[in-house]
């Protein structure tokens, strides 16, 4: 069994999972992560090089072959389970865990992070956010098991959380 976060860019899948995959003594993969290993290329790079269309159908072969894997934490990407093939593939194999954040907490975070987004490359990021986030959330909603809003919360909670949750 793996345990699959997805959700919106800036919600902590990464850090939540890497804690999360330690205290279940679980190996962790980032798909996005993977896909810039594969690559050798920034996932900006491949957006802006080879359109949206091209980045998805490299995640989808990156997520098809994790999810074959068992025993597992893994962080997918804010469009990941958008794509039905991508959510059936992952549902075979994990718990679903749906991250959620607040739109201003979101734009704080990644902000803060540094580095460039390709989704929000634009002038009203907040704006963005929003609307990415209400075109999804059916989306999201749909392909979860469990969903944790981390606003409020720091990963080491979440993770607790989470655990409390799968168990």
């Amino acid at each position: 069994m793996n345990v699959a976060l997805f959700g919106f860019m800036g919600v902590g899948k990464s850090a939540v999972g890497r804690m999360l995959a330690e205290k279940l003594g679980l190996s962790f993969v980032d798909l996005d992560e993977e896909i810039v290993s594969r690559t050798g290329r920034s996932i900006e790079s491949i957006f802006q090089e080879d359109g949206e269309e091209r980045f998805r159908e490299i995640e989808r072969a990156v997520t098809k072959e994790y999810s074959a894997f068992d025993g597992q934490v893994i962080a997918c990407g804010g469009g990941t389970v958008i794509d039905p093939e991508n959510l059936e593939n992952l549902r075979r194999s994990s718990r679903m865990v749906l991250l959620t954040a607040e739109a201003e907490v979101i734009l704080e975070r990644v902000e803060a992070e540094g580095g460039v987004r390709p989704l929000l490359n634009v002038d009203d990021r907040l704006g963005k956010i929003r609307s990415l986030l209400t075109k999804r959330w059916p989306s999201y909603v749909e392909a979860a098991d469990i969903i944790i809003d981390t606003s409020e919360y720091p990963p080491h909670v979440v993770v607790s959380i989470i655990i409390e949750n799968l168990e």
